[in-house]
């Protein structure tokens, strides 16, 4: 599976490729196009699983729908997949249906007039909604519709080896991580024994998605789901987020968590005893590392059942370049069906965007209870805000996150408000 950075590097080019395409909304393709039947195209992510996932879906859809035929293909090469999504709509070529839509790029992609409100089919909206529940609200773009369909999330959590925590006299069976004090403690004592290099080792680096693997997640969790901006204001310069940014500040100031980049999996090449991953990673560490997994921590503890995190999702757009949208609707509520969710599950191990996915597939998580807790806390995921200037945002919260929070130039406090009153200003232009 593509890393996060891998998979995120290109929305910094989908600005430039959005300064050079047409502007406005979604576009639609008229009544007619939403109405036509007839073959469509799609594209599917490139990594082994999900195009299993893809090839039978296919199949399953070619066999019963001989005249809406569809033919699927990897997302071609390019630096990123939204790279290579940016530059199609751009041209006008891109297919109907791309299964690897990153909802940051989704304000991008809607600015270039690439993607189609779903709310355009009948029952659209009443689908989405039923499928997903409430969190369905945090993929709806701000004119109030859906240019994206929410389909799989990988929940972040804590993970850690368990090898390296029972060398460093650490009950790895029940980690005391739960709050700050004990995170601190916990990291303290793997630094101090030498079992690894870092306790853990979020990239310092100032790419605007790196926020995602660190404050955003225990923000999420200690604000109780708050998204870094509601109603165009930011949220984070709050108690919540100010104590956030103190502990990853003693993260850095103590050592715990290193300044310096590491060029590889500092998890997986065991630098470091912990890491913020999703359920992807079981299948990439299970043979090689011995680990466990817990929900992110929060200042004075929580009740797992009641933690929040960032969902690092991916979900489906319908693009306005295609000539038979009727059938690419169908094809997509055929995707996202139970069946196939269930099927996604099986295949990749990642968290279908529906509600109770755990009662919906009891037999999956019966013979695969390593997943129950990812299972448990797709239930409360934060998503990044739907919001114009979207990566302008993130990349403004992220320069000043690094100044003050890792590299100590600036105090906290003070560059939280200042990065809160530029996003809110960004938040509201067009």
């Amino acid at each position: 599976m593509k890393t996060k950075a891998t998979a995120t590097l290109g929305f910094i080019l989908a600005l430039a490729l959005g300064a050079a395409a047409c502007g406005g909304g979604g576009g639609g393709g008229g009544s007619g196009a939403t109405t036509a039947k007839g073959p469509i195209k799609i594209w599917l992510s490139n990594n082994p699983e999900e195009l299993a996932w893809g090839k039978q879906m296919v199949a399953a859809w070619n066999a019963a729908n001989p005249k809406e035929t569809v033919t699927a293909q990897e997302i071609p090469a390019g630096k990123t997949s939204e790279e290579v999504i940016g530059a199609a709509i751009t041209a006008g070529n891109a297919p109907c249906l791309v299964f690897n839509t990153s909802p940051a790029a989704v304000p991008q992609f809607q600015k270039q007039g690439g993607l189609v409100a779903l709310d355009s089919f009948p029952g659209a909206k009443a689908y989405i909604e039923a499928r997903t529940g409430q969190a369905a609200a945090q993929y709806k773009s701000p004119d109030g519709k859906y240019y994206q369909m929410p389909w799989k999330s990988n929940p972040v959590m804590i993970f850690y080896n368990k090898d390296m925590f029972t060398k460093a006299g650490i009950d790895a069976a029940k980690p005391p991580l739960a709050t700050y004090d004990e995170f601190l403690a916990t990291s303290a004592k793997i630094k101090s024994s030498g079992v690894a290099q870092a306790a853990i080792w979020p990239a310092p680096t100032s790419e605007f998605f790196q926020s995602w693997f660190d404050f955003y997640p225990l923000y999420a969790a200690e604000s109780g789901g708050k998204q870094l901006i509601v109603d165009k204001k930011s949220t984070f310069d709050s108690p919540e987020g100010k104590s956030v940014a103190g502990f990853w500040k003693t993260m850095y100031d103590k050592g715990y968590a290193p300044k310096e980049k590491y060029n590889g999996d500092s998890f997986g090449d065991k630098k470091a005893a912990m890491a913020i991953v999703g359920p992807w990673a079981i299948a990439v560490y299970g043979g090689k590392v011995k680990w466990g997994v817990v929900p992110v921590p929060t200042s004075k503890g929580m009740s797992p059942d009641q933690i929040h995190t960032f969902s690092d999702a991916k979900n489906v757009a319908i693009y306005s370049a295609c000539k038979a949208q009727g059938t690419a609707w169908s094809v997509l509520k055929f995707a996202t069906s139970k069946a196939q969710d269930g099927q996604l599950l099986e295949k990749t191990g990642q968290m279908p965007l529906r509600t109770d996915v755990a009662g919906s597939y009891p037999a999956y998580f019966t013979g695969h209870p390593e997943y129950n807790l990812f299972a448990a806390q797709a239930a409360r995921t934060v998503e990044v805000p739907n919001v114009p200037n979207s990566i302008k945002i993130w990349q403004t919260f992220r320069d000043q996150y690094t100044s003050s929070v890792i590299f100590g130039k600036t105090p906290v406090d003070p560059g939280l408000a200042s990065a809160a009153s530029q996003i809110s200003q960004l938040a509201s232009q067009p």
